[in-house]
Order: C-alpha cells, then sequence, then structure tokens
C-alpha cells in the first residue's frame, strides 16, 4: 500500500512536481494520472509545480500531448511565467540561451530578443539542440561575464532523465556562470517566488495544509522544506531509486527536517 492510498485529509493542496514524477520527458509514469484525479475527487486542489521556463498554457499543452487532461489538476505554476515577467521589466532586447521553441515561447509572450550583443542582460532556458554538454558553453559565458551580463536562469534544474536519458538544464549553465564571476537570479524552485504565486492563486491556505511532492532534492524538497512544508519524496526520476540521504537537512541548514514520507512514485 502506497502512502498516498491513506492520505491525511488535511491536505487540501498538493503542490505536485511534473517531470520526474509524472513524467519522464516522453511518457507519463504508470499511475500518475490516476493518482492526480484521485486527489480532485477527494476535494483537494492540485497543483503543478514545474521549472519549466516556459508559459503555463505550453506546459499545459505538452502534458496533454502524452496524455495527462487538464481535468487532472487545477492549474499549473512555472518557474517560466515569474521568468518572463521579470523580463518583460527590462524594457530593452535580451540575450538568449535555449531551444528555438522556448525562444518562440518567450517571444510569443513579448519578450524581445537581442540579433546582437548589445545587451545588458540574458535569458537563459536551457541547452540549445545540438550542444548537450553544458561545459561547451564556459567559453561563451566567459565573455558574458566579462561584460557582466546579467543571467535569468528561468530553470533551476540541473539535469532532468528524458526517456531514461539525463539531459541538462538550464540551472547546470547557471552554476557556471556564477563559478567564473557572472551575475545569476534565478526562477522557480527552490527559490520563493514561485511557491507564493501558487499559494496566492490556491486561495492561501495554512502551511499545515499544504504537500509538496518532488523527486528534485535541491529544487523541490529543499523549497518546500524551506517553506515550511510536508514534503513527500520520490526516489524515482533523477534518483533512480536511490534513498533519501540521512544528511540532506544537515548539509541544508534545516536541522532536523525530514520528509513525511517516501515513495517509488504517484501510484
Amino acid at each position: 500500500m502506497s502512502f498516498f492510498d491513506t492520505l491525511d485529509p488535511k491536505y487540501r493542496l498538493i503542490l505536485c512536481d511534473v517531470w520526474g514524477v509524472i513524467h519522464n520527458g516522453v511518457a507519463l509514469y504508470p499511475g500518475a494520472s490516476d493518482r492526480l484525479r484521485q486527489w480532485r475527487d477527494e476535494g483537494r486542489c492540485v497543483v503543478l509545480i514545474t521549472n519549466a521556463p516556459r508559459t503555463e498554457e505550453a506546459v499545459q499543452r505538452q502534458l496533454a500531448g502524452i496524455g495527462l487532461p487538464h481535468e487532472s489538476y487545477d492549474f499549473i505554476a512555472t518557474s517560466g511565467e515569474a521568468g518572463i515577467a521579470a523580463l518583460l521589466a527590462v524594457g530593452e532586447p535580451v540575450g538568449f540561451i535555449g531551444t528555438a521553441g522556448d525562444r518562440e515561447v518567450l517571444e510569443g509572450r513579448g519578450v524581445r530578443i537581442a540579433h546582437d550583443e548589445h545587451f545588458a542582460e540574458l535569458a537563459c532556458t536551457g541547452i540549445r539542440e545540438g550542444e548537450a554538454d553544458p561545459q561547451e558553453y564556459r567559453e561563451e559565458l566567459q565573455r558574458l561575464a566579462n561584460r557582466d551580463v546579467l543571467m535569468h536562469c528561468l530553470n533551476p534544474d540541473r539535469v532532468v532523465m528524458r526517456g531514461g536519458v539525463a539531459e541538462a538544464c538550464a540551472g547546470a549553465l547557471a552554476d557556471i556562470y556564477q563559478m567564473i564571476g557572472g551575475r545569476v537570479t534565478w526562477y522557480g524552485k527552490p527559490f520563493p517566488a514561485i511557491y507564493d504565486h501558487a499559494l496566492k492563486r490556491a486561495g492561501n491556505p495554512p502551511k499545515d495544509e499544504v504537500l509538496a511532492v518532488g523527486d528534485g532534492l535541491q529544487t523541490d524538497i529543499l523549497g518546500a522544506a524551506r517553506m515550511g512544508f510536508d514534503t513527500v519524496f520520490v526516489t524515482g526520476g533523477i534518483n533512480e531509486g536511490e534513498p533519501f540521504p540521512d544528511d540532506f537537512a544537515e548539509r541544508s541548514g534545516l536541522g532536523d527536517w525530514q520528509p513525511v514520507a517516501v515513495v517509488d512514485s504517484l501510484a
């Protein structure tokens, strides 16, 4: 029997990670859609909270494309939405590192992308097509750091599993950029803004009525713990079955904090 089969009714809001918990980048995990629908049928508010550097609508379309209907959740909170708002506030064209699809999404929301190197700020949504190794970007990032360009990292994730294969994310590039002296503004988990956004849209329930579910230690788990939410650690996804680290709380400055449960999956 899963921890979720007898979930305490006090949890009125579920903040559920997407990639690594609901799908693997290619297909839904078995039982994930049924679990989300069960929670909604029980009267809980189900919010998908993701570090995807895209709009809520774009993520919704992606999920529908792999078989997750909108009826399975109430809404989606994305790091992309927070980042887009900040990029629009810049008021001038910005640089860009990421896929052509992500660039199209940003431009569709009014973000102006520079066509030369005359920019002071840059949007980073992830790796480019055909350039999978973050170390390939080091020389380019060094030039940007030398110019003191501010990077907006729209996805703090370092890596995800796409169909069982590891794929670097924007967070890996931002780590390199900071290491060589660049300035980075981060959006998404584990930073508070995305949680505040989700809570506000969900009616600002008390923290003891919130349950966070995720597989990313430095994003999902750390962010939820810092917010004071009860948290379930999923050992699937990027962890490939590895147990919850005994020293995680100590290393993260969380005292004696522990997740309320450790599970293999949502099923």
